[in-house]
């Protein structure tokens, strides 16, 4: 295994310390959704606790709910892409250990926690516009109860 290369342990554990890039990447990004679901989780509360005045368009609250709900996807792919990384550097010194019969394994792993990182920002992306949406539907509501007009939507 490492005989004829006494370095070559060290390219095995440099391939294997590679997907800690993404892991960190995603890592970053799970933080990032799990302080924004309890914004929104506040907001919801918030939300349900004003319920008894007047006004209170039972819509805003449904968008905030499926703003949760993309933002939990996210977080459970996210989750997964970490899985998939960790896989991916134990993959690499599986198929080390294995005398190369796993070789496309690590690569295979590897793909897949991008794809679950893409598939993740892509809902969180999702997410973002249902908050300026929800922002400009409070603006608006602000500025019809300022004016006394009845709020839309």
């Amino acid at each position: 295994m490492f005989g004829a290369d006494p370095g070559g342990h060290y390219g095995i554990l440099l391939a294997m310390l590679a997907p800690a890039l993404f892991m960190t990447a995603s890592a970053s990004l799970l933080q990032s959704a799990n302080n924004r679901l309890a914004r929104v989780v506040d907001r919801l509360r918030t939300l349900m606790a004003d319920q008894g005045a007047p006004a209170l368009p039972v819509a805003r609250i449904a968008l905030q709910r499926r703003r949760c709900r993309l933002i939990l996807r996210a977080c459970r792919l996210l989750y997964l892409a970490l899985a998939a990384f960790v896989g991916t550097s134990l993959a690499v010194a599986a198929d080390t250990v294995l005398d190369h019969r796993l070789v496309h394994l690590p690569t295979m792993l590897a793909v897949c926690g991008v794809l679950l990182v893409l598939s993740a920002c892509l809902y969180l992306s999702r997410e973002a516009g249902l908050a300026v949406r929800a922002l400009n539907q409070e603006i608006e509501a602000s500025a019809a109860n300022a004016t006394g007009r009845t709020p839309a939507g």
